[in-house]
Order: C-alpha cells, then sequence, then structure tokens
C-alpha cells in the first residue's frame, strides 16, 4: 500500500505556492509521492482563456524537475471532455485500490467540496489535505463524513491571476515563481498578448 498525493489545478501558470504546498504537504503526511495534476479542459472554468495545456505541462515539469517525490502527471491530459477530478480519482483507485490517496487542495477550493462534479467520490475514496498559509484561519471541513488533515505553508502571497498580468506587463516574476517556470514562460510567450 502506498500513501499517494493528487494535487490538481490549472497551473496557469504554475507558481511557488503551488510547490510549498505539494512538497510540504508530502512530508506532512508521509506521503509517497505526489502527483502533480494538470486539468487539461476544467469545468469550473469555461469561461476563462487558458494557456495551452501543452505550455503549462512544460512549466510544470520545468518548475517540479529534480523535486524528490513529486511527478507531473498526463492524467487528466488524454481524457476528452472537461476535466472532472473525480474521474481521476476513480481511475487512480481502479488502478490501486490498496492505495491511500490524499487529494491536496488549497483552503479557497475546500470550502467548494461540496460543488464539485460527485463529491461523493472524493469523499468516499481519499482523504481531502487542505493546504492553507500560515498568516489566515485554518478552514474547517468541507462537510460531514469527509476525512481532513491539514498542511499549513508559509504565508506566501501568489496568484496565478497577477503573475498573468505580470508576465504581460514584462513585470518581473523573480521569486515568486520557480526560475525554470519562468526561463519556460519566457521561452514560449506566454501570457504576452494578454496585455
Amino acid at each position: 500500500m502506498h500513501r499517494l498525493g493528487v494535487f490538481g489545478g490549472t497551473f496557469d501558470p504554475v507558481h511557488n505556492g503551488h510547490l510549498a504546498a505539494a512538497v510540504n504537504a508530502r512530508r506532512a503526511l508521509a506521503l509517497d509521492r505526489v502527483l502533480v495534476v494538470p486539468a487539461r479542459d476544467p469545468w469550473q472554468k469555461q469561461d476563462r482563456r487558458l494557456a495551452p495545456v501543452e505550455d503549462r505541462l512544460a512549466m510544470l515539469e520545468a518548475a517540479f524537475d529534480g523535486v524528490d517525490g513529486v511527478e507531473v502527471s498526463r492524467l487528466e491530459l488524454d481524457r476528452p471532455g472537461p476535466t472532472y477530478t473525480a474521474d481521476s480519482v476513480e481511475e487512480l483507485h481502479a488502478a490501486r485500490p490498496e492505495d491511500e490517496i490524499f487529494l491536496i487542495v488549497g483552503a479557497d477550493a475546500a470550502s467548494d467540496l461540496e460543488t464539485w462534479d460527485r463529491p461523493e467520490v472524493m469523499r468516499d475514496f481519499t482523504t481531502i489535505v487542505i493546504v492553507s498559509r500560515a498568516d489566515i484561519a485554518e478552514p474547517g471541513a468541507p462537510g460531514p463524513r469527509w476525512r481532513v488533515e491539514h498542511v499549513r505553508i508559509p504565508p506566501l502571497a501568489i496568484s496565478s491571476t497577477d503573475l498573468r498580468r505580470r508576465a504581460a506587463a514584462g513585470d518581473p516574476l523573480e521569486g515568486l515563481m520557480p526560475p525554470a517556470a519562468i526561463r519556460c514562460l519566457r521561452e514560449r510567450g506566454l501570457y504576452a498578448d494578454r496585455g
């Protein structure tokens, strides 16, 4: 049996807060590995233009290259239609039913879990890991019958929305994103057309 962390999102773009969430969750909960799973077509963001998924994947691979126990996964990239976390959890559970799955989410997403597609899948097959900054109140469980763990990270007030704006304006990204991810973003000319 393995303890498997699953950390999904759009990662548009990946930033140091994402890195801190993955590595701190792995260490705090003694996870054997953490899969970082970029969403190809997230159903909750159908109204927003995202960077191409292969570009987001490349930034993630650059950001997590060499990070022990963390692996970027194509789990949701080759599946047609909108991306649902429940599909990924079911696929992972079916492939290795003996593994314990820990679904890593930010504090902002934790309160919305009951509104996700088929929340019972996450409730039944995972332990929810709520990652929150040490400078904010620790959020509660998403509802009754959820298995929940809390992981606190340093107060990194970084948002992908702000990073897209900064990239479009040509503002510095250093200190906010892993250097390799910044190089990837710049080499691919991402977000330059959004200024």
